[in-house]
């Protein structure tokens, strides 16, 4: 009896001792009981969204990368927003660095459609979905998950017939401050020079499009190719500047030449610059493009993929021709 009595005793004392060592009672926990760390769990679970834009001094694609970014935020993503400084070498790295990172989606506005393919085709082959926002690649031998971006075709037809309106019956000769390696902007001029053909064929005054200048995405460029094509054409009576940095450039370059009057000048874009420079009668119109839609359909169509749910190979956001009437009516504007 007495060794009975000893052993639960002994029993009783084992189990109080583990007791107190474990927590009162409680299990202690296991580490690394998945075979890794916290940190290596947190990585794992971690989704990062890689994004390189043209360029982030022009102030759309900053829309962009911001909105890219809110909207991801809001369904646990991080977001690297890059600037690839029209520079295609420079974006190339941008994207081997995302592969590297092994990020949950590549989000390119491409600097040249074309010479971007081979990095595009090494993201294909690491899994990773690639969308272009705003620049399109629609170059044979890569995988696209979707295409964001304006109507830009339609946009440039929008133009066209905004330079219409804006020379009258009188009709004159036009330059177009191009960037021709964007494919965007090939889209543009070729809706515009569709429309002004079509108007050539039935109006006894013809609009002539002199020249295509290269305008660049930058207000200093489109300074330079307005200020050559003024010097090429004194009697020039219309511009088609391709987004509102190269329309501003070219004003100021219409300014200094004393012929602000003479030129009219349809941009594209609708930044606030270009509105309220519309507003003041500096630029006659632009179709103005929603980069905030763009950067929130981005994010989307990223959602969209990783639940297995379909994404539309191109989603395309209309134009809204924007005039003095409209700034004059704009909230937002001085």
């Amino acid at each position: 009896m007495k060794n009975n009595v000893s052993n639960i005793l002994l029993t009783v004392a084992c189990i109080a001792l583990w007791s107190l060592a474990t927590g009162c009672g409680k299990p202690a926990p296991i580490e690394n009981e998945t075979d890794g760390s916290t940190e290596a769990q947190t990585n794992s679970t971690k989704k990062t969204i890689g994004v390189s834009l043209l360029t982030l001094k022009n102030p759309f694609f900053k829309v962009i990368g911001d909105h890219i970014t809110l909207e991801g935020a809001k369904s646990g993503y991080e977001t690297i927003v890059l600037s690839a400084d029209e520079d295609v070498a420079k974006q190339s790295n941008q994207v081997k660095d995302f592969i590297v990172k092994k990020v949950s989606a590549i989000v390119l506005s491409p600097c040249e459609s074309r010479s971007i393919v081979p990095v595009i085709q090494e993201a294909n082959e690491a899994g990773i979905p690639v969308i272009t926002v705003d620049i399109p690649c629609n170059e044979p031998g890569v995988k696209i998950l979707t295409q964001v971006a304006t109507d830009n075709y339609s946009g440039g037809k929008e133009a066209g017939k905004a330079m219409i309106d804006a020379l009258g019956s009188a009709g004159g000769k036009v330059a177009i401050l191009h960037f021709a390696q964007a494919e965007s902007c090939r889209l543009r001029v070729k809706g515009f020079r569709e429309i002004i053909d079509t108007y050539n064929q039935a109006s006894p005054n013809k609009i002539d499009m002199v020249m295509a200048g290269v305008g660049g995405r930058s207000h200093a460029i489109g300074y330079k190719a307005a200020e050559d094509a003024l010097q090429a054409h004194p009697d020039l009576r219309g511009i088609f500047a391709i987004n509102d940095p190269s329309a501003l450039g070219a004003r100021a370059a219409l300014e200094k030449a004393g012929k602000a009057d003479q030129v009219l000048i349809i941009g594209f874009d609708g930044q606030p610059e270009g509105k309220q420079a519309i507003k003041d009668g500096k630029i006659y119109a632009d179709p103005i493009q929603f980069p905030d839609r763009m950067g929130v359909e981005v994010v989307k169509s990223i959602i969209a993929h990783s639940k297995g749910e379909d994404v539309p190979p191109e989603q395309l956001i209309p134009t809204s021709l924007y005039r003095q009437e409209d700034g004059l009516k704009d909230p937002d504007l001085q």
